[in-house]
Formats: C-alpha cells, sequence, structure tokens
C-alpha cells in the first residue's frame, strides 16, 4: 500500500478539506466515513479558512499594486529634491546666492555635490532639510528658486511622506493576516489527519485497490515509494482469487 502525506501547501489543505466534506455530504446513511463531530467540525473550519485565505491574497495583491505606484512616487520626489539641490548649487556657483547660506539646508558650503539619496530615509531627512531651508532663506529676504518651485518640491515630497505611511500599514497587513492564516493552517493539518485516520480505519477492511481508491475519494493523497508496484483493478481481483482458494489463511491486511 503507498504511504499518505499530509498536503504541504494552502491549496492542497484546502482541497483535501473540501474532498472530504463533499463526499461525506453525498455519502448515504450508514455509509458516512467519518463522524458527524468531525464532518461539521471541518464543514465550518473550511469557510474560515477559505474565507482567510481569499483575504490574505487579496492583502498580497493589494500591497504589491500599491509597492508598484510607491516606487513611482519615490522616483519623483527623488528627482524633485535631486533637482532643487543641484540648482541651489549651480546659484551658489554663480554668486547669486551665498554659500553660508546653504547652512540652512544643511549642507556643506564648500561642496556641490549632491547628498545620497537612494534610500527613504535619506528622502525623508533632504526633503525635509531642503523644504525648510528654502523658507529660511526666503524669509530673510533671499529670492526664491525656481524651476523647480520648493511648493512643488513639497508636493512631491508631502505624497512620498503619505505613500510611505500607507506601505507600512500595508506590509503590517500582510504580516497579521499571514500570521492569523499560519495559525489556521496547524488547524487544517489536525483536522485533516483526523478525518484521514477515521477513513483509512473505516476502509481498513476493503482491499488494497478499492481501499485507495475510496479514500482518495474523502481527499487522502498517496505516494508510492521507489519500485513500489503501482495498485490496479487487477491486484484486488488477484487477492480475491487467493482469498477464495484458501479463504482461511488470507487476511486483506496480509497485501497492504
Amino acid at each position: 500500500m503507498p504511504y499518505r502525506r499530509l498536503p504541504n501547501t494552502d491549496q492542497a489543505r484546502l482541497k483535501a478539506l473540501t474532498m472530504a466534506v463533499k463526499e461525506a455530504g453525498e455519502a448515504k446513511y450508514g455509509e458516512l466515513a467519518i463522524n458527524y463531530k468531525t464532518l461539521n467540525e471541518a464543514s465550518n473550519f473550511l469557510t474560515q479558512f477559505e474565507s482567510k485565505l481569499c483575504q490574505y491574497h487579496q492583502t498580497v495583491e493589494n500591497r504589491v499594486n500599491a509597492a508598484k505606484q510607491y516606487r513611482h512616487i519615490v522616483a519623483n520626489a527623488r528627482m524633485y529634491i535631486s533637482h532643487f539641490i543641484q540648482v541651489l548649487n549651480l546659484a551658489v556657483i554663480r554668486g547669486e546666492i551665498k554659500k553660508e547660506q546653504k547652512e540652512l539646508y544643511k549642507l556643506d558650503p564648500e561642496i556641490h555635490n549632491v547628498p545620497d539619496l537612494s534610500t527613504d530615509a535619506a528622502l525623508l531627512e533632504w526633503g525635509e532639510n531642503i523644504i525648510n531651508g528654502e523658507r529660511e532663506r526666503t524669509q530673510r529676504g533671499g529670492l526664491p528658486i525656481y524651476n523647480p518651485r520648493i511648493a512643488n518640491v513639497q508636493v512631491h515630497y508631502d505624497l512620498f511622506k503619505e505613500y510611505q505611511a500607507t506601505q507600512k500599514i500595508h506590509q503590517s497587513t500582510a504580516n497579521r493576516n499571514w500570521e492569523e492564516l499560519n495559525a489556521l493552517r496547524e488547524t487544517a493539518d489536525n483536522i485533516i489527519l483526523d478525518i484521514w485516520n477515521q477513513v483509512e480505519e473505516h476502509y481498513a477492511l476493503c482491499k488494497p485497490y478499492e481501499k485507495l481508491k475510496k479514500c482518495e475519494a474523502y481527499g487522502l493523497i498517496y505516494y508510492y515509494r521507489k519500485g513500489e508496484k503501482e495498485l490496479t483493478p487487477e491486484t484486488d481481483i488477484a487477492i480475491q482469487k487467493l482469498i477464495d482458494q484458501s479463504p482461511s489463511i488470507f487476511d486483506v491486511s496480509d497485501f497492504e
């Protein structure tokens, strides 16, 4: 008899539970292979598990879609902040703005390179620095920088901050749903194991191939070992012939 193995994916768990509930629901009176308590437990849990699985997949899809949009927003924020700093540096080089005023933006007066903006943390830091610095400089009477205006920079910076917060919410929601789903997996495995044990016990006296097929109808998953001969209807026919010849010697379990 091939060996069984519990499902190791959510879809396989869902399929095993669905098959068991369906087969039990169609069984005639007196032919049910699992008890009613287990059947009710499996039916109720199946609805819960399927709902949580759909919820998790929707959460992941929402997070992926939001991530695509977020990358676009981050790129725009980085471009505007970088461009503004470049224009500021050029104005300092041309003498239109005193280099000492770069300190208002927390920039080194002697360095005209754009700071590293490769991380979200850097964007948050330098976006705030140049917005505060430009406000402080213009309040002191300095002419505002154009192309880009600081107002345009702030629009993209604020949008970046908003979406960054949203991304954290998406991640937190996905993590929570994953943990809840993971807890349900253990329950699913316990219910499936209980069903499978009851089904195999119910069909214990059946011939190997007949037992295999009846158990598979309840969602049991069997695997053949390397070199193991596959069970066929002919297997049961051959066993029946041996039993008919010597009924007192053979037991069906001898052939499993």
